[in-house]
């Protein structure tokens, strides 16, 4: 008896040792050294049941803080033992609805399904008109992208006016918020690897103001080498939302609607860098001019193209145009595209304030074609895009669907096509969509649409489709068919992230076709995905007839 109780103890304290010790090289296999210093990561498990490993909060830079405010970041600093990786940072500060966040927010996170072999890269950089939005997982969780074999990393960057000020002054060129995100991806680049990330495979997407940013840093003289491939969802650099004009007389009304009245440089910037970081936030609307406020979409706070300052690392130093029609172009594989319904999220704005466009149809007309014209052409050009839409008559509440459509060509179809084109001329390959799937994954929609009868896919939507989320979690989870349409997505995006190209010699689907000049080739993205020529061609033809006539670059003069 004594013998056999001995061999019990002896067998349970093996047993003991070896969950101690099994336990032991789970934490230190979630123990990952950057060049910064050692990361605690955690677990998570996949809708397929397999793990994958979280690393949050990672500071990839220091914010600048005080009397740097409004600078470039600063290099990322080492730490002493092993920092926590397990929850968010902070998020940038931002008004939606109540202020929240820090400006000590430059933080990045990594997902990843192995710590040991190399897997593409996909590096996300979140839309909110440049004024909200975070890498967090409220709207971005990572499990859709992750579940397809790669290694998913999103971010914060600065927002609004301590992202986008400009004084066109050494101190405060603009581009902020730009140069964390081109810091983002320096860290990445130069860690990704201790995740299972190869570092040359890195593919950068967007959406919104994301879309617009990837662009950007395609045109950016700061990012070469730091990316391989590019995903533009619902932006580009072209479009009126996605360059800054007049930044620094803004920039005077920020001071004088915050209480410092100066034309003053140097007061100004000793004023805004005292100021709460929450009297920062939310100051677009405020500072718009009387034509800004019904002109185009409500964005101010922008990239901009930067003065040239001797030590001062520009991150745009020519209009996006001016570069797409030149040889100074980096050439990657490029994905973009738009969503079939964009504009449903600006109709619930829009209807209230028919009697102001019916009475200034000019409105109607971008800004980039306005500065160019007389105000008897501007008011013509504004009719002409009326009548093209509802004919010789008024906009009533009625044409909600057709106005829909117009504000869905203004703001995002036509210059997407007009950034494909140009962009197609440097013979790197393209692939442009179309996006409509419309199902209960469409949460923007739901929100904005208001119970009007109204189809096709919002601006937004397509993220629901990539992201792992709570709004949308009860539906995949009982929906099959959901399930299959997200699969359908999110192989399409990490097949172009792997190989340039989203549908493989083994793709079982619809072949994706490249995009050509002469054909205008794209896929339309729906539970039945059909390749096409020249998505919405009669009207982006009309639009670009009248950048042509402005005598701006357009499809027609290229």
């Amino acid at each position: 008896m004594y013998a056999y109780n001995c061999n019990l103890l002896f067998f349970f304290c093996v047993h003991l040792l070896y969950l101690r010790c099994k336990v032991c090289a789970e934490n230190d296999e979630l123990i990952v050294t950057v060049k910064q210093g050692q990361l605690q990561g955690a677990t998570d498990t996949l809708y397929d049941g397999s793990t994958y490993y979280c690393f949050k909060g990672i500071p990839y830079a220091q914010a600048p803080l005080g009397h740097l405010r409004f600078r470039a970041p600063l290099p990322p600093q080492s730490w002493e033992g092993i920092r926590q990786a397990t929850e968010y940072g902070s998020i940038c500060a931002q008004t939606n609805s109540v202020f929240q966040g820090s400006e000590d927010c430059l933080f990045l996170n990594v997902f990843t399904k192995s710590l040991h072999h190399l897997r593409p890269v996909m590096v996300f950089i979140h839309g909110g008109s440049y004024m909200i939005g975070s890498g967090n997982d409220k709207v971005y969780g990572p499990k859709f992208l992750v579940q397809q074999d790669v290694v998913l990393v999103t971010l914060n960057y600065r927002l609004e006016v301590l992202g986008f000020l400009n004084l066109e002054t050494p101190e405060v060129p603009g581009n902020a918020g730009m140069k964390d995100q081109v810091a983002a991806l320096k860290w990445i680049k130069e860690n990704i690897s201790k995740f299972g990330g190869d570092p040359d495979n890195i593919t950068i997407f967007g959406q919104s103001a994301g879309a617009c940013s990837v662009t950007h840093h395609i045109l950016s003289p700061m990012t070469g080498g730091l990316f391989h491939k590019v995903i533009a969802q619902s932006g580009t650099s072209v479009h009126d939302w996605a360059i800054g004009e007049g930044s620094k007389s803004r920039a005077f009304r920020v001071g004088k609607y915050l209480g410092k009245d100066t034309n003053n440089t140097n007061e100004l910037l000793e004023f805004l860098r005292s100021v709460p970081a929450a009297n920062l936030t939310n100051l677009t609307i405020a500072t718009s001019t009387d034509d800004e406020k019904y002109r185009g979409v409500p964005m101010r706070f922008l990239p901009v193209v930067e003065n040239k300052f001797d030590n001062v690392e520009a991150f745009l130093i020519e209009y996006p145009l001016d570069i797409l029609q030149s040889k100074r172009i980096r050439k990657v594989p490029l994905m973009l595209g738009f969503n079939s319904a964009e504009a449903i999220s600006f109709i619930q704005d829009r209807l209230p304030k028919l009697d102001i466009y019916n009475n200034n149809p000019s409105y109607d007309v971008p800004r980039e074609i306005a500065e160019k014209l007389s105000q008897d052409h501007l008011n013509d050009m504004g009719q002409r895009i009326r009548e093209f839409y509802i004919g010789d008559r008024e906009y009533t509440k009625d044409d909600y669907k057709v106005i829909v459509t117009m504000l869905s060509d203004l703001y995002v179809v036509y210059n997407t096509h007009r950034f494909t084109y140009l962009y197609s001329k440097h013979n790197s390959p393209i692939y442009m969509y179309r996006f409509s799937f419309d199902t209960d994954l469409n949460v923007f929609k739901k929100l904005d649409s208001g119970g009007l009868n109204l189809q096709g896919a919002c601006h937004g939507d397509d993220l629901f489709y990539m992201f792992s989320n709570n709004s949308t979690k009860d539906a995949y989870e009982s929906q099959e068919n959901l399930k299959n349409y997200v699969s359908k997505m999110t192989k399409l995006w990490t097949d172009f992230a792997k190989t340039s190209n989203p549908t493989p010699d083994n793709y079982t689907g619809p072949m994706w076709p490249l995009y050509t000049t002469n054909n205008k080739e794209y896929l339309d993205i729906n539970v039945q995905s059909t390749a096409g020529i020249f998505a919405d061609q009669p009207n982006v033809e009309f639009w670009d007839t009248l950048y042509c006539e402005a005598g701006v670059p357009c499809l027609k003069n290229n």
